[in-house]
Order: C-alpha cells, then sequence, then structure tokens
C-alpha cells in the first residue's frame, strides 16, 4: 500500500475549479515531484493534502488512514509536514523560537532538544543564528528555517512548495542538496517546483500538472529526456 494515496480530489475556489480529479500516489521513501506552469494547481494539490483547503470530492489517504476531512494540525500529528510556498517564517521571533513552533504537537521535551541538535547539525548556520530574529536571515537561511522548522515535528512525509523560488544559484543547490539529505534519512518527500530541471534530477518520479489536471506521469530521469517536457518546462 502507498503511503500518500489521492484519488479524484476536486477542489475550488469559489467558482473555480482549481483541481479536476487528481489522483496520484507517493510510496514510502520516494522523492517525488510536481511540476507545471503557474497556476496549474500544485500549490493548491499541497494545501488540500496538509488540511489547509478542503475538497469537494474525493479522498486523501495516509498510511491507511482517510485524512480528507483532517484539520491542518491534526495531520502534523498524524506526520505530514508542509513547508509553504514563500517561507512564512515569524519574522518577529527568534531562530530558536521558530524552531521550537515547529515542534508544538509534540510533548516530550528530551525528544523536541534531540530534534533540535539535529536540525542544527543539517543547518550549522541556523545554529550560528539562533538568537537572531528570524526576518533579518537571508532568504536562503529563511528557507533552510522553513526547512528545520518543519522537520521538527519528525515528519514521515515533508511536503515542500517551491522551496529554491527566489534564491541565488548557491542557495538553490544547498536546498536541493538538503532536500536529498532529507530523504536519505528516511523522510519521504513531496516537492513542487518551478525549477523543473533541478526537481527532476533528485525526484524518483513526478507529475506534471496542468490546469488541475495530472496529464504526464513516470520515472523523473525519463521526463527530464522527454521532448514535450523539456520545451514546455525545461526551457529547450
Amino acid at each position: 500500500m502507498a503511503m500518500l494515496t489521492v484519488n479524484n480530489l476536486h477542489v475550488y475556489y469559489g467558482v473555480i475549479h482549481a483541481l479536476k480529479g487528481i489522483s496520484f500516489e507517493v510510496e514510502k521513501g520516494e522523492v517525488i515531484a510536481l511540476i507545471g506552469a503557474n497556476g496549474a494547481g500544485k500549490t493548491t494539490t499541497l494545501q488540500t493534502l496538509t488540511g489547509l483547503l478542503s475538497s469537494k470530492q474525493g479522498s486523501v489517504i495516509f498510511e491507511g488512514k482517510d485524512i480528507t476531512k483532517v484539520p491542518a494540525h491534526k495531520i502534523v500529528e498524524m506526520g505530514i509536514a508542509h513547508v509553504p510556498e514563500g517561507r512564512r517564517v515569524f519574522s518577529q521571533l527568534s531562530v530558536y523560537d521558530n524552531l521550537k513552533m515547529g515542534a508544538f504537537t509534540r510533548k516530550d521535551k528530551a525528544e523536541i532538544e534531540e530534534s533540535l541538535s539535529i536540525v542544527y547539525k543539517r543547518f550549522p548556520r541556523l545554529e550560528e543564528r539562533k538568537n537572531q530574529r528570524a526576518g533579518t536571515l537571508s532568504g536562503g537561511e529563511q528557507q533552510m528555517l522553513a526547512m528545520g522548522r518543519a522537520l521538527m515535528s519528525r515528519p514521515r512525509l515533508i511536503v515542500m512548495d517551491e522551496p529554491s523560488m527566489g534564491l541565488s544559484p548557491i542557495y538553490v543547490n544547498e536546498i536541493f542538496d538538503i532536500i536529498e539529505a532529507v530523504s536519505k534519512s528516511g523522510t519521504t518527500v513531496l516537492l513542487v517546483e518551478q525549477n523543473a530541471k533541478k526537481a527532476l534530477s533528485i525526484a524518483d518520479r513526478a507529475y506534471v500538472m496542468e490546469t488541475g489536471k495530472i496529464t504526464m506521469e513516470g520515472i523523473a530521469e525519463d521526463l527530464l529526456h522527454n521532448e514535450a517536457v523539456r520545451s514546455a518546462y525545461l526551457g529547450e
């Protein structure tokens, strides 16, 4: 059984039919990329999976449980973390306090401290800046903080929305290295990313979305060399 099964999902914004019956699966341990143009429905998909939007029809099954109508904070407790588009760090709070917010569903202080040291090991810069206000960090550092904060809930599945958006090339490479490391440490990753070439280069499988539908799916490596994908999304 797949870790995550999305079946015939329909989502509306008022009268706009944003997701038109999409279905896909994520297996435990995979990195899955969702690629497509702006407005294809990628962010809507992630927000529906994590309980921020509700669907009109269809289901989301996570580890055998139907989470279609479960509220967002409960979904975090069940093991799914969301790194939102635009990072959304608490800019007035310190780096340390932002990270602690990521563990709000957890009670065991010793385990929270252990997670904090794991996050600091993965993001040494966050430890160096732990007492700084999050709003004073660079874009790349804020992205690291958003990822670190999500990892503090010890998710089994992490969904990331445009992690490389607006970052300099150096940070883009660093963020993708971190995503690969997160995957290797045993966390399943579902990635929405404008930088299709980068996303496909680290993903196992990928789905291509167009105007609320999935139009193509396959092994990421194959899609990277697919003529239609290359001309539409890789600028070739």
